[in-house]
């Protein structure tokens, strides 16, 4: 029994890695035909802080990518879907699209966009901002993938899923939301319309 358990994982893991693997495709929400997502950056960014979620539900981790940017770059929408908010949150500006049952979203960006505009792959959505950047003093773009209360690697859209990371010379290590603004409770969740339940990790940990 124990061999048959192993040789099932192994199978499940074959299954993830070519779904995720380097055709930047992933099974659209109906099983239909795959879906190609486009970086939300142009052109193509570095990728200076990667995807570590946490082992726990509240714990510490970083559940998204950091891409490096300049503040005023134009931010696009990574796959086709519907704006489901666009505002400010603890002092940075977000913006989150929905598609299907999963959804992405951007920060720090101020938003060109409404709840509820359609957009399709590509379309900028925003200009990223400095102010409330994970990578002080330098800017770039947190940029996430849910599937309801699941964070996803938003990199797996893309096909770089398993690139190995490497920052622009000087650029410091990415901070958490918990870090740019001050003493944020550990542990701590709130929920926003459109965003979901946002988890604000305590320091320790990080």
């Amino acid at each position: 029994m124990r061999i048959v358990a192993l040789l099932g994982l192994l199978v499940g893991m074959l299954l993830t890695c070519a779904v995720g693997g380097g055709s930047g495709a992933f099974a659209d929400p109906g099983g239909e035909q795959p879906t190609r997502g486009v970086w939300p950056l142009d052109p193509r960014p570095a990728v200076v802080g990667g995807f570590a979620p946490p082992t726990e539900k509240w714990g510490a981790g970083h559940r998204g990518v950091d891409l490096n940017g300049s503040a005023g770059q134009p931010v696009r929408a990574s796959l086709p879907g519907t704006i489901s908010f666009a505002g400010s949150i603890a002092g940075r500006g977000v913006v989150s699209v929905e598609h299907g049952d999963t959804r992405t979203t951007y920060e720090p960006v101020v938003a060109s966009v409404d709840v509820g505009d359609p957009v399709s792959a590509g379309e900028v959505i925003g200009r990223l901002e400095l102010r409330g950047s994970h990578c002080l003093p330098a800017a770039c773009l947190h940029w996430g993938w849910l599937r309801g209360s699941a964070y996803l690697d938003p990199l797996d859209l893309v096909g770089a899923a398993r690139v190995r990371l490497l920052p622009p010379g000087g650029l410091p290590a990415p901070t958490l939301p918990s870090e740019m603004n001050g003493e944020s409770p550990g542990g701590a969740a709130s929920v926003v319309p459109g965003l979901g339940t946002l988890l604000w990790p305590s320091k320790a940990g990080q």
